[in-house]
């Protein structure tokens, strides 16, 4: 089941920034949680696939990713590697994949929902934060990739782990048909993966609608609903902590965007179009 927690003070969103579990056997607070930040509250979670070939996605992924390994191993050998190093690779410079971008940092996550392509209309409308326990979403995967989770040295899926298990995607699709997906952590190919403490959730083509699979198959998955009014506020919070374009995306892009945004006039009420 999801649960909606509102926030409408910036008090309120250390509940979600301040998360992490105290393990007795270790003496340390830690956190199996991931989260996906979204400018609009109302955005469904769809992936880029979807949303590009539509009910075609099935049909039309072989020939993406094929076309991508096919150009893309003169830049990057390592594609020709794995399937899931096609769709990682791809889906960092834009490639239509079955991938959800997910990050380990709240703060990351707040700052994809605080930042507005037309930054008129930051308060027009809520944003949120998804959370969701990647323990939890692994208890409920096939027991052989359970198998394969717990022989590695640490709890978090990698290309190698789940490669080990499978590397074709037909069956990978058979083996979680819509009641389970494998969260993976990218590895650090580029800065920007790195900066956004990225994870990555690979969705099943049996699993048409990923928030029905969430409410239906978890119990602590959250949907932390943002007040509009409260966005300028949290991206100058944000800011203030050094989570910003520069940082997460590294190079002279991010710097321009960052700059901009700073420097950006909001309208007054009193003001004329």
């Amino acid at each position: 089941m999801i649960k909606v927690v509102r926030i409408t003070k910036v008090e309120e969103l250390m509940m979600l920034i301040g998360e992490q579990n105290y393990r007795e056997d270790i003496g340390r607070h830690r956190s199996m949680y991931v989260y996906r930040g979204v400018p609009d509250a109302d955005y469904r979670m769809t992936t880029s696939l979807y949303r590009n070939c539509k009910h075609l996605q099935k049909t039309l992924e072989p020939a993406i990713l094929n076309n991508f390994k096919k150009y893309a191993v003169i830049d990057d050998p390592s594609v020709e590697q794995s399937v899931w190093m096609q769709m990682i690779l791809g889906q960092h410079y834009g490639l239509p994949t079955r991938l959800l971008d997910w990050s380990h940092s709240a703060l990351v996550a707040l700052h994809f929902a605080a930042t507005e392509a037309d930054m008129d209309k930051m308060e027009d409308h809520d944003c949120a934060v998804w959370r969701i326990d990647m323990t939890e979403i692994h208890s409920l995967l096939p027991p052989r990739y359970q198998k394969a989770l717990s022989e590695s040295t640490t709890s978090i899926f990698s290309v190698k782990t789940l490669s080990s298990v499978t590397e074709s995607l037909e069956q990978y699709d058979m083996d979680m048909r819509g009641d389970s997906m494998v969260v993976v952590e990218p590895p650090s190919i580029e800065q920007r993966i790195v900066n956004q403490y990225s994870f990555l959730s690979i969705v099943p083509m049996g699993m048409p609608d990923v928030e029905q699979f969430l409410d239906d198959k978890t119990s602590n998955t959250v949907k932390y609903v943002i007040d509009g009014k409260l966005r300028w506020r949290l991206r100058d919070m944000l800011d203030q902590l050094n989570i910003s374009e520069r940082i997460v995306y590294p190079g002279l892009e991010g710097l321009s965007s960052w700059i901009a945004r700073h420097y950006f006039v909001k309208k007054r009420e009193d003001q004329t179009p």
